[in-house]
């Protein structure tokens, strides 16, 4: 093993990640020593650059397309991260490589900063993607009343959701015009910048929701929750749950814990370079 304190993270395109920042300002803010790298790979060099990274790195976060590709080449692998399917934290040790989930845990500590409750409650899930599958593992584990999956073909949705959650109930964007709810989360690309003027669901969704929430973070304010702002809901978008998930890996590389107060120092600073 080499320097423990050399990260970095494992992506295809990676020219606008805020991860280099967010890790950054981690380091000054704790007084921790590190380095954090951007470590752009095609998925047939995957496996040689972890052969490297195993030799010279402390630990990586993964992002797409990697995260589910990367896990046959992992040691061991946590279980929230083994029931989503999907990696985006790994730690090297003397031990092997160890996989973990930590969007499972921001998209948690958003919701608890911003005090909005699922225990008990109605939840839509927009889009199928590798944040979706950890959104709706931390759903189902915090028991919501009803869960909806909403996909554009309900028929090509991939059978894992059923696994993580099986009283999931997948359904389309019209089925979706009917319901009344507590939560809704985006967890599609749709309005992220430079598009911007896009929306996944109409005006009258969103008034059917006590609550929208967007895992988009540019624009701050995407026309999703502008819609839930304009209908007097709590309106809460994604940079809470970037934040907190690159916490959530240095606590695993780092071995100590750290508290919301740290999160929102972080996310204010990169809030003036947004």
């Amino acid at each position: 093993m080499a320097e423990v304190n050399k990260f970095g993270l494992i992506g295809g395109k990676l020219g606008h990640s805020l991860s280099p920042a967010i890790h950054q300002l981690f380091f000054e803010y704790t007084g921790k020593s590190g380095s954090y790298e951007l470590l752009e790979t095609e998925l047939e060099a995957l496996p040689e650059l972890m052969g490297r990274l195993r030799e010279g790195f402390a630990g990586t976060n993964v992002t797409i397309p990697h995260k589910l590709h990367v896990m046959p080449l992992l040691d061991e692998i946590a279980p929230e991260a083994q029931a989503i399917g999907a990696v985006n934290t790994i730690k090297f040790t003397s031990a092997g490589a160890f996989g973990y989930n930590t969007d499972y845990f921001g998209f948690g500590r958003m919701l608890e900063y911003n005090d909005i409750a699922v225990t008990g409650k109605v939840c839509a899930v927009l889009g199928t993607g590798g944040a979706a599958r950890a959104v709706v593992k931390y759903l189902a584990d915090k028991k919501c009343a009803k869960l909806y999956l909403v996909t554009r073909d309900v028929f090509k949705v991939d059978s894992h959701f059923a696994k993580i959650a099986p009283k999931i109930k997948v359904i389309d964007y019209a089925r979706l015009d009917a319901l009344q709810g507590d939560v809704l989360i985006n967890c599609t690309p749709v309005g992220m910048f430079p598009k911007v003027e896009a929306a996944p669901v109409s005006p009258e969704v969103s008034f059917a929701f006590d609550a929208s929430v967007d895992l988009i973070y540019n624009p701050a304010q995407t026309l999703f929750l502008k819609q839930a702002a304009e209908a007097g809901n709590k309106a809460v978008n994604g940079l809470f749950m970037l934040v907190a998930q690159a916490v959530a890996a240095q606590e695993i590389w780092q071995g100590e814990s750290y508290d919301s107060e740290l999160i929102v120092r972080i996310m204010r600073e990169l809030e003036k370079k947004l």
